[in-house]
């Protein structure tokens, strides 16, 4: 499609669950405020892991929003998945069963999936034997099911799928959903995504790739993107969906327009199953390719939220990066890591980040990485240490990598 007559996405609605918040307002105060997620794991006895912290989602019911039986029948990251999504379209005022529902989709990436169905099962099993599982085991476990789940709980009858791509998995839902508008196959798309696995398989299988901080004296500090002290990421937990329509008729029905999808591009280094590739290419060709995509110039970003998990050699590589891409102005570039106070929420990291970058847009508000103790002489860019700056922003970029050589990079616009 000729560039000039593409349409436009509109982003009209933001939901989000995470450890710093079970809404998106709630979320983005802590993040805008620089308060940290992230303490001691109360979702299983950590005794004897190397990592006993994460960024658990506390205080959530599913059973208020959802209801006991359906709560019953969702994996955890399907609820995070269908309860940010309801708050989603409530913001919108988007009610697809009052649109053509045939023209409203859904896109929701997950990396791990039903991790926590999968462990419960596994110890049914062997401790009771098959006759004893649970019968909606294998619905709950599946990674496109918290897609089929939005769609049913919203009436939406469009596209349908869900993007599995480690942690750019929902970074990819919000870039081919926008795509998929751009393209007249949908008018409106549910995307984003949702991750919980905060459990013994998630937990004990980071640490023996030795990926997770093992801070378990100062689990809020755990998370240290771009400090020098980095010592591995925080996992955490949670969901966030956004709502995208085409500009025009989000326009028409008189909703109130927060950004623009302005540009997407996605990469992939072909280097290691989950090593960056060395001289950070794929992932400054992602953000390129997004420029180019959003007609934008580099000096035109105001802010960039990195990917910045808290892993030595991610934010060496994504500074790297970050320079070859946005040449001089790389140096006057406000970039900040919200994993310093979120965690790293895997599949679920994309959306969430893109949420921050919506309503950082819309406050004139650039989030802090925090945590931030001992300048690394090898990431010697604008992190936007411990407090939150204001500052007009028009333009915000966010990136999103993936074990497997995946590399996404979205530009949201203010309207």
């Amino acid at each position: 499609m000729d560039q000039g007559s593409r349409r436009r996405v509109a982003v009209t609605g933001v939901g989000v669950v995470c450890p710093t918040g079970n809404t998106a307002g709630a979320a983005w105060a802590a993040v805008r405020d620089g308060r940290s997620g992230i303490g001691p794991i109360t979702r299983f006895d950590p005794t004897g892991f190397a990592t006993r912290f994460a960024g658990e989602v506390t205080g959530f019911d599913p059973v208020a929003t959802l209801g006991r039986k359906e709560a019953r029948r969702m994996d955890r990251y399907s609820q995070f998945c269908v309860v940010a999504a309801l708050e989603a379209v409530a913001m919108a005022g988007f009610d697809a069963k009052q649109e053509d529902a045939t023209r409203v989709g859904c896109l929701i990436g997950t990396a791990m999936g039903g991790v926590e169905t999968i462990e419960q099962g596994a110890e049914t099993l062997a401790a009771h034997g098959p006759s004893r599982m649970n019968p909606f085991f294998i619905p709950m476990l599946l990674p496109n099911m918290a897609a089929g789940l939005v769609a049913i709980a919203i009436g939406a009858k469009g596209p349908n799928l869900a993007t599995v791509s480690a942690c750019a998995s929902s970074a990819h839902a919000i870039g081919e959903a926008t795509t998929m508008i751009r393209l007249g196959l949908a008018d409106a798309m549910i995307a984003g995504g949702g991750e919980a696995a905060v459990t013994k398989l998630g937990v004990g299988g980071f640490n023996a790739m030795g990926a997770l901080s093992t801070r378990n004296d100062e689990p809020a500090t755990a998370s240290r993107p771009f400090d020098a002290g980095r010592d591995g990421f925080v996992i955490a937990e949670g969901g966030a969906v956004l709502v995208l329509e085409e500009w025009d008729r989000a326009e028409r029905r008189g909703a109130t327009i927060l950004a623009e999808v302005a540009g997407y591009a996605t990469t992939d280094d072909a280097n290691h199953m989950v090593q960056p590739a060395p001289d950070g290419d794929g992932a400054a060709r992602a953000m390129t390719l997004a420029l180019a995509d959003a007609r934008t110039r580099p000096d035109e970003i105001d802010y960039l939220n990195a990917h910045g998990t808290s892993t030595q050699l991610n934010e060496k590589l994504e500074t790297l990066a970050i320079k070859r891409a946005f040449g001089d102005h790389a140096a006057r570039l406000p970039i900040s890591s919200t994993k310093s106070m979120t965690g790293h929420l895997l599949g679920a990291a994309g959306s969430l980040e893109a949420a921050i970058c919506v309503l950082a847009l819309r406050d004139g508000c650039i989030p802090p990485t925090i945590n931030q103790f001992e300048p690394d002489p090898a990431c010697d860019l604008d992190y936007v240490p411990n407090e939150a700056r204001s500052a007009p922003l028009r333009t915000a970029m966010t990136n999103s990598m993936g074990f497997g050589g995946h590399n996404v990079s979205l530009i949201l616009r203010a309207p």
